[in-house]
Parts: C-alpha cells; structure tokens; sequence
C-alpha cells in the first residue's frame, strides 16, 4: 500500500508539472481578443467616444462661460487611445504572440499609420475655435516624437505642432509635464483613457487597486475629469500583477484568472 500511496504522489506531480508546461507562448496575447474586438467592432464603443467627446465641448464651454480671467486656457488630452486609435497593434500582438515591446511598439508608430478616434479631430477643432489651446501629453518615449508629431498632422488635429506635443523624457508620471503647462495656461479639463492621464494621485493602486483615490474624487469625473474607454491595456495592470514587471506570461495569465470574482 505504502509503495502504491508513493506511486499515485508521483503519478500526480508529473500530471502538474506536464499542465505547467502546456501553456501556449504563441497564444500569450490571446487574453486582448475580445477587448480588442470590442474596441474595433461594437458601435458602442463609437458611441461613447462621441458621448464623451460632445460632453467635453460642453464642460469647455461651460468653463468659459464661468470663467473671466484673463490667463490662456488649455485642455490636456492624451494621445493612444484618447485621440488616436493604436488597437491595430494589439491585432499584431495577438497574431504573433509578441506583446508590447520598444521594438514592437516602434514597429508600429514608424508606420505613421494611427486613425483618428470618434470625435477626437472635431473637439480639437473646437477648442481651438473657442480660443483654448490643445496638449497632447503622453508617455510615448522622444524617441517617438518625429512620427507622432507626423500623424497627428497627417489626420489634421489642431495644434498638431512641436510646442503643443509633450512626451516622455525619464519618468511616466505626467505631473512635471502638466506643470509646464500651468506655467502660462490655465488647464480646464483633461481627457484620457488611464486615470494618470489626469492626476498623479492615481498613480498609486498598490491599495485596493486605487478604487478610494477614485471614490475620493468621483465629482471630478464629468467635470474636469473625461475618461474615455480602454480595455486593452493600462496602469490598472500593474497592481493585478502586483507590480512585478518581471512575470512571464504564464505567470501573468495565471495572475489574471485569479483577480477574477465570481460566484
């Protein structure tokens, strides 16, 4: 019996070592499928970019209605998924099992090829006719800066120009950034699909995945806050993976499944 007993525990570690090792490399981007189908196929997701977008020309007018002084007004916006569409490369990334890399990344944005999202050109067009200035702040490295500054005027964004466009040097905290902003605008609203695109009181989601910053602040959002839809990729990752930029794949699969509720 004693030799049976030892012979059914190895039988069983072999069978979880094999399962360990089934996992498919080629398909470690598969977990983007359906959020990247959702963003390239459902009307809704066009829909809420021009609900989002038509609220924004509101809160800009609304600001200047209220708003006599005389200092230059500005709205900062993001850029991926903001004001241009980057979910072909996450199509890329799903097909060839290679996520997010500076050489994938660069493979992408060399093309010059991002479209426009819905509603993103007109409400740069309107900004700029009200007078307020449009800045484009996002954590694509300099490196970028050529070919992003080149797309953004190819789809005809206003102020699509090297003074408007401030991307990043040494740190993905975009706080020093809005700062020069602050130094001669007054910024009225800021749009973005990551809650760092707004306040560096959320980059911290170590503690409940940020949901009490959220809480803390929730009548800014609709006000001086518009978030607009990203379920592809984001900060919010990062306290799923508990911060741990090392992972492997199988590692952040495994990482994924388990922050799941369900019943």
């Amino acid at each position: 019996m004693k030799k049976l007993a030892l012979l059914s525990i190895g039988i069983v570690i072999l069978l979880h070592s094999c399962k360990q090792n089934d996992f498919d490399e080629s398909k470690s981007q598969d977990h983007l499928i359906m959020s990247t189908l959702w963003y390239q196929k459902s009307g809704e997701m066009k829909a809420i970019y021009y609900q989002c977008f038509n609220w924004a020309k509101l809160r800009v007018e609304m600001s200047l209605q209220n708003n006599h002084s005389e200092i230059k007004k500005a709205v900062v916006v993001d850029i991926d998924e903001t004001m241009l569409d980057n979910s072909p490369f996450e199509t890329k990334s799903i097909n060839t099992g290679q996520g997010y890399s500076r050489e994938t990344w660069g493979g992408w944005t060399s093309k010059i090829d991002a479209k426009p999202l819905p509603g993103a050109v007109e409400f740069s067009k309107y900004a700029e006719s009200r007078g307020v200035e449009v800045f484009y702040i996002s954590n694509r490295g300099v490196a970028d800066f050529d070919v992003t500054l080149k797309n953004l005027q190819n789809e005809n964004f206003a102020f699509a120009d090297s003074a408007h466009l401030l991307l990043k040097t040494n740190t993905n905290s975009k706080k020093e950034r809005r700062s020069l902003v602050t130094e001669n605008y007054e910024i009225i609203l800021l749009i973005g699909d990551n809650l760092g695109d707004f306040s560096e009181i959320f980059e911290d989601r170590s503690l409940n995945y940020g949901f009490d910053e959220v809480e803390k602040h929730k009548s800014d959002f609709g006000d001086k806050f518009i978030v607009l839809p990203n379920p592809m990729y984001g900060s919010w990752e990062n306290a799923v993976f508990e911060n741990n930029k090392e992972l492997t794949n199988e590692e952040k699969y495994a990482l994924r499944k388990n922050a799941l509720e369900g019943f």
